[in-house]
């Protein structure tokens, strides 16, 4: 459908005494998928309609629903969804062509890319969740919407009802970021903090996650880092001006993560996040963009520390706004559905403006670090000989990396020992190198414990 002119917005009617009014149509709305998040959609878009209508300026009209099985949808929270708006032909409902907005919140890869990419060719503008689709194509979704002269908003993709991503592509965009870290997915995040308060170990956080809903049945993809990983493109092209896809996001999950881990943690007075971390760094030819997602120390005075349960949290730093944190609850259909309500309401004036709202911004278009040339630090539990000489022996395979100890602790006594060593900043190679060497010395019974150390090193 050929969409160059702006549909008409408004017609001039005559009232009884005979003076005239300006009445706006509504603008049409179409909602892809009816699950947690896309029926909270539509009890916002209907409990809050006449709120919704003063600060569009317009009202918003729901013409169509598309889902698997329209039996199971037509009672959402006691509002009774007309059986003619639902339909399981959601790409007749894209291509109609006089839709102005489209809600995407069924997920995936496929249908939702063909289905998003109909939308914008047929003049709608384009609302949507889905994180894992931005990460993997975001730069074809945002070539189509600019080739339609039409608007994607993703707040929702992010964090659930947090509001992270406008601050970074419109709040920031005069700032310059130079590093985002958060905890952007709550199952890993009630886990480690059920590990943490209660001593239980990774199974039994994971089984009584999954008791209250927090997991999946099937939690590979929170617990493995997918979700975190998707998540982290996501913000690292924002906060960066560069393309990040989730290829490009180096990713370790939870699950080798033990209460040892997690005691020893406490004991250097830290406690252990899976952190979504995006950074400037230094590459071989200037800066360059690092991020990745992995199971991490950090003090307990951090901020992001005090993040309990399945709530999120984003940390912000920038140049001239200095240290900024965001934080709420990352997951649910109503908090995800708010920040879907925001984005339509936002795209919703735009339309009534005829205007587009910020566009992909990839200018910068740096280079993606490798994990190796990554700067971070180590916290190595190392099973060892109780002998003379062997902590000389760690320090000195240490220093042959060029990696130097902050810290170094020894517990046990007898035939054997473990050494709790905590490294300087390095790069993860050399970090790397020095584990493997040491898992070849002869006084090296085992290394038990592996993991990064994030926040202000003192």
């Amino acid at each position: 459908m050929a969409h160059d002119e702006p549909r008409k917005r408004s017609d001039r009617r005559s009232d009884d005494d005979g003076r005239t009014r300006t009445v706006t149509r509504p603008l049409r709305l179409a909602l892809l998928g009816c699950g947690s998040v896309g029926s909270q959609v539509v009890r916002l878009l209907h409990e809050q309609a006449d709120d919704l209508t003063a600060r569009v300026g317009a009202p918003i009209e729901l013409v169509g629903v598309a889902v698997r099985r329209p039996e199971l949808h037509r009672d959402l929270g006691g509002y009774q969804v007309p059986a003619e708006l639902l339909t399981t032909d959601a790409a007749a409902l894209v291509a109609r062509g006089d839709l102005d907005l489209v809600v995407e919140v069924i997920g995936g890869i496929e249908p939702a890319r063909a289905l998003i990419l109909s939308a914008l060719e047929n003049g709608a503008s384009v609302v949507t969740a889905n994180k894992a689709l931005l990460a993997e194509d975001g730069s074809t979704l945002f070539a189509a919407a600019e080739k339609a002269g039409r608007d994607l908003y993703f707040e929702a993709s992010v964090a659930g009802a947090i509001p992270i991503l406008r601050p970074l592509r419109e709040s920031l965009a005069g700032d310059r970021v130079r590093r985002v870290m958060g905890i952007v997915n709550g199952t890993t995040n009630f886990i480690l903090d059920k590990m943490d308060s209660s001593g239980t170990g990774f199974a039994e956080a994971l089984e009584e996650a999954q008791e209250l809903g927090y997991a999946e049945a099937d939690p590979t993809a929170d617990v493995e880092g997918y979700d975190a990983a998707a998540k982290a493109a996501i913000l690292a092209s924002l906060a960066f001006h560069t393309r990040v896809t989730a290829s490009d996001v180096y990713r370790e999950g939870i699950a080798e993560v033990s209460a040892s881990d997690v005691a020893s943690a406490r004991e250097m007075g830290a406690v252990v996040k899976l952190l979504a971390i995006c950074e400037l760094g230094e590459g071989r030819d200037g800066p360059a963009v690092a991020a990745r997602v992995h199971p991490a120390m950090i003090p307990r005075t951090h901020p992001l520390a005090s993040v309990r349960e399945a709530y999120n949290a984003v940390f912000v730093e920038s140049e001239a706004a200095g240290q900024l944190m965001f934080y709420g609850p990352g997951a649910g259909g109503a908090p995800t559905a708010s920040a879907v309500l925001g984005d339509v309401v936002t795209v919703a004036r735009n339309r009534l403006a005829d205007v587009r709202g910020a566009g992909e911004s990839a200018y910068a278009a740096l280079d993606v670090l490798p994990m190796g040339q990554t700067v971070t630090r180590y916290h190595v539990a190392i099973d060892v000989d109780d002998r003379t000489g062997v902590l000389a022996a760690v320090a000195q395979t240490f220093a042959e990396h060029g990696v130097s100890i902050r810290t170094v602790r020894q517990e046990g006594h007898g035939d054997d020992a473990q050494l709790v060593v905590v490294s300087h900043r390095a790069t993860d190679e050399a970090l790397s190198a020095t584990v493997a060497a040491l898992r070849t010395k002869d006084f090296v019974r085992d290394i038990s414990s592996v993991m990064r150390v994030e926040g202000e090193e003192s």
